[in-house]
């Protein structure tokens, strides 16, 4: 099956219903992952391996261990069918797309409504590598490249430039934020962010919004 064309989104899942049935590793992955994300996350599975049970005495998720049946789906935003059987995961793909349920089901994207990339980033940055669904291998290698090239200083950098871009907003005319947010987020605030810590880039771009804010400073 020929990659397809995809559209490139990021879900906001907090307090969503989602539903993972298998209970194997990938299962157990994909659980993990999605209550990260916030997701209200069930997971389908007659016998759960792992960490599953785990996930589900600290509250994580709730862990129904019984064989998959389509009513587990009513209410769901989202399916990830992850079992070790072909029919039981293409029937739920039938089963979800019937009921409006959004489903990927692991190495089949013949019968997914969207895939899961391969993922690189710290704190809220998240950079996202898809194939879609063409090789899977290939997204994964890229985002590991993608990860060891921006480090964890990037998602410090994030957090200060979510602060700062708010103080901007609030602050300065909308005709020169663009350039000021761009001067917060260059190479000379993340070199003393890598050199001397938060705390210095912190104080580089409060003297970089002040001088913005001084008569003719956006100029």
């Amino acid at each position: 099956m020929r990659a397809r064309a995809v559209y490139p989104v990021c879900l906001d899942l907090r307090g969503r219903r989602c539903v993972v049935v298998g209970g194997g590793a990938v299962a157990e992955r994909k659980a993990r992952g999605l209550a990260a994300a916030g997701a209200r996350v069930t997971v389908v599975a007659k016998t759960a391996r792992g960490g599953l049970g785990g996930l589900a005495r600290g509250g994580r998720i709730v862990l129904r261990r019984r064989p998959y049946a389509a009513a587990v789906l009513r209410g769901a935003f989202l399916c990830i069918a992850a079992t070790d059987d072909p029919a039981v995961n293409a029937r739920v793909s039938s089963d979800a797309r019937r009921g409006g349920v959004l489903v990927n089901v692991a190495d089949a994207p013949g019968l997914c409504d969207f895939f899961l990339p391969a993922v690189a980033g710290s704190g809220a940055l998240r950079i996202a590598v898809s194939t879609g669904g063409g090789c899977p291998a290939l997204a994964k290698r890229l985002g590991e490249e993608i990860g060891a090239r921006y480090g964890k200083e990037y998602g410090v950098l994030l957090d200060l430039l979510d602060r700062m871009r708010r103080r901007v907003i609030a602050e300065v005319a909308p005709r020169e934020r663009a350039a000021l947010l761009r001067r917060l987020s260059g190479a000379a605030v993340l070199r003393t962010l890598r050199r001397q810590g938060k705390a210095a880039a912190r104080a580089r771009m409060e003297r970089i919004i002040r001088a913005a804010l001084k008569p003719g400073g956006g100029r």
